[in-house]
């Protein structure tokens, strides 16, 4: 843990001491379970701004996996002209026979209900795999180049199969 910021002694103790008193603000959230077990849930400063409307990537992803068919999922911002930005959704699904058109519906109206209409995802795609470091991180900046610029720049060394990021980024070739 660092002591100080450079010069700005006072943004340290108001950015890190006093969001929340006696506690130290890592910029991490998480949540307990009703087993006791914590999941960690992501950067809390991971933001869309979506109609005016400051949205959590981290909030959108746990209402969609609340919904029973959903494995995993990876939320991204992606440019919209009248919105600013629009939200993307990457979703995992679990074992079952799903129709993908009627669960992109679906999930656009669960979490219209979750979080509010505002948050109604534009784009669901559906997917085997997510990409991920060695160590289990998905990867968002790659699925932001891919909804932005539908391919991948950059560093790819880390991830733990290239092949997830291949798919994904044909997947937009095919749906035109």
């Amino acid at each position: 843990m660092f002591r100080t910021l450079w010069k700005d002694p006072q943004r340290y103790e108001d950015n890190y001491w006093r969001r929340i008193d006696g506690v130290y603000m890592t910029g991490d959230a998480a949540r307990r379970d009703a087993d006791g077990y914590y999941w960690v849930l992501g950067r809390v400063d991971d933001v869309m701004n979506v109609s005016g409307h400051r949205l959590s990537t981290m909030e959108l992803e746990s209402a969609l996996v609340r919904h029973p068919a959903v494995a995993e999922a990876a939320v991204v911002g992606k440019p919209h002209e009248i919105t600013g930005q629009a939200v993307a959704c990457f979703v995992t699904l679990k074992a079952g026979d799903w129709n993908h058109d009627q669960l992109a519906q679906e999930l656009r109206q669960w979490v219209a209900h979750e979080i509010g209409a505002f948050a109604r995802p534009e784009q669901i795609r559906f997917t085997d795999a997510l990409p991920k470091t060695r160590s289990g991180k998905i990867m968002r900046r790659l699925l932001r180049e891919i909804v932005t610029t539908h391919g991948v720049t950059g560093d790819v060394t880390t991830l733990e199969d290239l092949s997830v990021v291949t798919r994904l980024a044909a997947q937009h070739d095919d749906e035109g």
